[in-house]
C-alpha cells in the first residue's frame, strides 16, 4: 500500500499544501497560517487521498483569497532592514562570507548566502542574551536550571521541562530587550511552578512586576517576527 504524501500541490492558485493527519479530527480542515502563509490540510485518519484532493479543489477560491491577504515573507537584502532588540537595523552587503554587526547596521554577504549568514549571527546573539537573562532571573529566584536550547517554534516562545531544561525561540533577539527578558523570567518561574496557576503568575510578577507590558507586546507584534526569512 502506497504511503500518504506529506504535501499536495494545487495548480490554481499555485500552492504547496502540507498534509497533516490528526487522530482526533472528524472532518477535513484547511488553514492558512497568519504567521508565514503556510497552508495546512488536516485530515481524519483513513480518509482516502482522493477525497482530500477533491476538498482542496472545492476550496480553491477561498484559498486564493486567503493567500492574497497572507503576510509576505521578508528576506534580507541590501538596503532593507531587520529588527534587532526592538530597534530597526539597516542591511548592507560585503564580499566576505560572514555577517557582521555594526552600530545600527548588519553587514551581510552578497547573494543567496546573506540570509543564512545573518540568521546564524542572530542565533548566536540570541543565545548570549538569553543565557544572560536566564542566569539573572534564576539567581533572583534561587533556582538552578538545566540545558538551554534555541529553536524556531511557531506556537510558543519558550518552554521549561520537568528536568529544568529551557527552550527559547531564537527570534526573541528581534524583539525589545524587555520582551526577551520577560520570556526568560516566565520560563524561570516554571522552575518553581510547573503550571500557569495564580501561584505561577505571582512568581513572574515578583521577578518582573510590569510583565504585562512585554507580554502584551508579544501578543500584538510577536507574529511579525516570524515573517523574516533567513533561509
Amino acid at each position: 500500500m502506497a504511503s500518504r504524501p506529506d504535501t499536495l500541490f494545487l495548480s490554481d492558485p499555485k500552492t504547496e499544501v502540507r498534509l497533516r493527519v490528526n487522530a482526533r479530527a472528524r472532518r477535513i480542515t484547511l488553514r492558512v497560517s497568519a504567521v508565514d502563509g503556510q497552508v495546512t490540510l488536516t485530515l481524519p485518519p483513513r480518509l482516502p487521498l482522493h477525497e482530500a484532493e477533491a476538498f482542496l479543489q472545492r476550496q480553491a477560491e477561498w484559498l486564493r483569497k486567503r493567500l492574497d491577504a497572507a503576510p509576505v515573507l521578508q528576506r534580507p537584502v541590501a538596503g532593507g532592514t531587520v529588527p534587532f532588540l526592538g530597534e530597526t537595523f539597516a542591511l548592507q552587503t560585503h564580499s566576505k562570507r560572514q555577517a557582521k554587526l555594526a552600530p545600527g547596521t548588519f553587514i551581510i554577504p552578497e547573494g543567496e548566502t546573506g540570509g543564512p549568514a545573518l540568521g546564524r549571527l542572530l542565533k548566536a546573539r540570541a543565545r548570549l542574551a538569553l543565557i544572560e537573562s536566564t542566569e539573572f532571573y534564576a539567581g533572583e529566584l534561587g533556582r538552578s536550571f538545566g540545558k538551554i536550547s534555541l529553536r524556531d517554534p511557531r506556537g510558543r516562545w519558550g518552554s521549561c521541562s520537568s528536568k529544568g531544561d529551557l527552550m527559547y525561540s531564537w527570534r526573541l533577539i528581534m524583539a525589545p530587550q524587555k520582551v526577551l527578558d520577560y520570556v526568560a523570567a516566565h520560563e524561570v518561574a516554571h522552575l518553581a511552578e510547573m503550571n500557569h496557576s495564580s501561584a505561577f503568575w505571582a512568581v513572574v510578577a515578583r521577578l518582573m512586576p510590569d510583565y504585562e507590558v512585554p507580554r502584551n507586546w508579544l501578543r500584538r507584534h510577536g507574529a511579525a517576527l516570524h515573517r523574516h526569512d533567513f533561509t
